[in-house]
């Protein structure tokens, strides 16, 4: 499973994150579809660094020409000017496995929990700060994960 692939990894690397798209919505119980999956990391140097090493690794390309040093350099920029949100990447072979690094976000002073996925634990984003986050977003698809993730408070 591509979701798996991609936490062992940034498990592996020491890489700190949290699921926080679709995925983080249906692993607290939600009923959710989706394909990509969205993260979460520390907005920092050597956390972009990693992310793109990792990402890279497992054979997924930027869709975008952005490298994780001029993100890290630029990212106010790139928000403010370009209005990008993810930092996106894909495998060209596999269009179904895409990966996002919200980059509006930081997990630091973010509360996390840990979910069973089969025999692996993966990290989500807690309910209260992923409704949060989403209610920032604010796009039809969030508010209707906003009204599933209350129910389930």
């Amino acid at each position: 499973m591509f979701l798996l692939r991609i936490t062992q990894a940034f498990a592996k690397a020491n890489l700190p994150y949290a699921l926080v798209g679709g995925y983080a919505v249906a692993l607290h119980g939600a009923i959710r579809g989706t394909i990509d999956v969205d993260l979460i990391i520390t907005l920092d140097k050597e956390s972009f660094s990693k992310a793109e090493k990792v990402l890279l690794n497992l054979g997924l390309q930027p869709r975008l020409p952005i490298h994780a040093h001029d993100l890290f350099q630029n990212r106010e920029q790139y928000i403010q000017d370009k209005h990008l949100i993810a930092w996106s990447f894909v495998n060209a072979n596999d269009l179904s496995e895409c990966v996002d690094i919200i980059i509006t976000e930081d997990l630091k002073n973010k509360t996390v929990e840990t979910k069973q996925l089969g025999h692996q634990q993966v990290t989500v984003l807690s309910k209260p700060d992923l409704i949060v986050m989403k209610q920032k977003a604010a796009r039809p698809q969030d508010i209707e994960d906003i009204k599933a993730l209350e129910a389930l408070l």
